[in-house]
């Protein structure tokens, strides 16, 4: 079978059929599926809707939550399975199946040795990234992320093209590891950790390019590291191809129809078919159904082409499916129009800063994770107290040391455009701020005057922000007593709106420990397996730490390859 790219199935050219072994839909996480199938003999063929490889994986800051992994050890940790089976059962309690996290953690070493096997990829540990419930019972605070060093995406040669860009173009080849941002961000408050690590990347971005190397790091650097493993395996890949209808044999999926540029092809899969197709993130009749109908139109960071097909057509066949209500939430920065919102990702943690509604008050832990923080969001919907508008709020001393929305380094000022559009509002004073950001000015000073005399003394007795190592993580150290905390004193000071992103949906069809995917009465669809957003959460209603988007997918492609190949 021939190489990879949409040119395999030219335009006019008619292919009733072809058989393989194993059919993987989606090109993420499901080219994990992909590589071990390949390794037990099985043929395989991986089809893709979009024109691009690497699906919402692509997208993503490319972590991986690798708990007690061949990574961990082999960079000095410590971290038994047991332990990660303690903070799992702890987190996800009964919103999944106990089964799920047991098979998760039963297959990740296996996992992450046939990625380095079969693909170039050399992942290391970020340590102290924490956990995101690191004072759970197993939790640890020196985390269990792990990501893949800078990667140079020349070798994929001619097919280069064909890898999903990233949510950012960067205009200075200086690739970023999610480890390099926490300290490229506090450049300016502790510049003995953030200037080696500017020089550091940039030297090996520039001196790439002098080389002939374009380097990547993140998702860029993880799906490119998949991508060119099924280059090397020889493992086709269409493109520009849905999946349309799921064939049955009797009570067997047996293959699936797919079309390419208005043409539709059988494709017979004698070992099954691996839907990894993401979630439903850009269909808001679905979300709106599962999950609020306060949610903005496609403010989903996942990729467009993430649209639910799979877990429909899924549903078709009989399939069940679960935690349709849970996303990957991410809250970010109120888009332009006409464009996505902007990434936030230590904005909420740093210090001299706070985020209030349209009544003026707080109502989270600013710091928590951003899944957690985007529950909250929608626990108080449910409530009957919605957060209608969301607001940043800091001061000129933070905008003077941080990096802002990934494009705002210290200093900048914020776009004019920002202004225009209504997202970002300035001033001297508390009181026309409150009036520009349309809140009740009288409680919106009270929360300041709270804010600011807790700050002063280090605590959050509201809130508990920086009681967590995971707030801390992102906090600036070179504040104490807590490095979430400082009171807004002096101005200018600003507000920038926000919004409920989020990073994909994770609710999808049940599947069991094996990937296979489960009837209502709960017995498996024979040849149907589901892996990643096409997949109800792995992890119920939680996300463990960094990374377990996308660990979970890959530790379940080779989980449904080897179920294929009867292992």
């Amino acid at each position: 079978m021939t190489a990879i790219s949409h040119k395999t199935i030219p335009a006019g050219v008619t292919i009733a059929a072809t058989d393989v072994d194993l059919l993987v839909v989606g090109s993420g996480t499901g080219l994990a599926a992909a590589l071990a199938a390949h390794e037990q003999g099985l043929s395989v063929l991986v089809v893709e809707k979009s024109s691009y490889v690497g699906g919402s994986t692509a997208r993503s800051g490319g972590a991986l939550w690798l708990p007690s992994s061949p990574v961990i050890q082999d960079c000095g940790g410590n971290d038994p399975e047991s332990r990660a089976h303690t903070y799992l059962e702890a987190v996800v309690a009964d919103s999944a199946p106990k089964e799920r996290s047991t098979a998760y953690l039963k297959n990740l070493p296996a996992t992450v040795e046939m990625l380095r096997r079969t693909t170039p990829m050399k992942l290391f540990w970020a340590k102290e990234y924490s956990d995101y419930h690191p004072e759970a019972p197993g939790g640890s605070a020196a985390g269990r992320t792990c990501e893949c060093r800078p990667l140079d995406t020349n070798i994929l040669g001619e097919y280069l093209p064909d890898l999903r860009p990233g949510v950012m173009e960067v205009k200075i080849p200086m690739p970023t590891t999610g480890a390099d941002y926490r300290w490229l961000n506090l450049m300016s408050r502790v510049p003995r950790k953030g200037l080696p690590t500017v020089v550091k990347r940039l030297a090996q971005g520039l001196g790439g390019l002098a080389l002939g190397r374009r380097y990547a790091a993140g998702g860029q650097a993880l799906a490119a590291g998949l991508f060119a493993g099924a280059i090397r395996a020889r493992i086709p890949i269409w493109l520009d191809t849905a999946l349309t209808e799921l064939v049955t044999d009797g009570n067997r999926v047996s293959g699936a129809i797919v079309e390419h540029g208005g043409q539709r092809f059988v494709v017979t899969a004698r070992r099954g078919v691996v839907l990894a197709a993401g979630g439903f993130d850009h269909d808001m009749d679905m979300r709106r159904k599962f999950q609020s109908e306060s949610l903005g139109s496609n403010f989903s960071l996942g990729a467009e082409s993430n649209t639910g097909d799979a877990i429909r057509l899924g549903q078709d066949v009989g399939a069940d499916i679960a935690s349709m209500d849970q996303s990957w939430w991410f809250p970010a920065v109120a888009p332009l129009p006409g464009a996505a919102p902007a990434v936030m990702l230590a904005e909420r943690s740093l210090p001299g800063s706070f985020i209030v509604d349209q009544n003026g008050q707080r109502f989270a832990n600013e710091s928590a994770d951003y899944m957690s923080f985007g529950q909250r969001v929608l626990d108080l919907e449910k409530a009957g107290t919605p957060v209608e508008d969301m607001w940043i709020v800091f001061d000129q001393q933070y905008r003077n040391s941080y990096v802002f929305a990934a494009e705002l380094f210290p200093r900048m000022p914020i776009p004019q455009t920002w202004y225009d559009a209504g997202i970002a509002v300035k001033s001297d004073s508390f009181d026309q701020l409150a009036i520009k950001m349309k809140v009740p000015a009288d409680e919106f000073s009270a929360t300041v005057t709270r804010f600011n005399e807790n700050a002063y003394a280090g605590e959050d007795p509201d809130f508990e922000r920086g009681r967590s190592a995971y707030d801390r993580y992102y906090g600036d150290p070179t504040i104490t007593p807590n490095p979430n905390l400082r009171p807004l004193v002096k101005g200018p000071f600003y507000a920038v709106k926000m919004v409920l992103s989020d990073l994909g949906t994770c609710g999808g069809l049940r599947a069991d420990d094996h990937a296979r995917v489960l009837r209502e009465d709960g017995t498996a669809i024979g040849g149907l397996y589901a892996i990643g957003n096409t997949a109800a959460n792995a992890f119920g209603h939680t996300y463990p730490g960094a990374g377990a988007t996308i660990a979970q997918g890959l530790v379940y492609g080779y989980i449904a390859a080897r179920d294929a190949a009867g292992k």
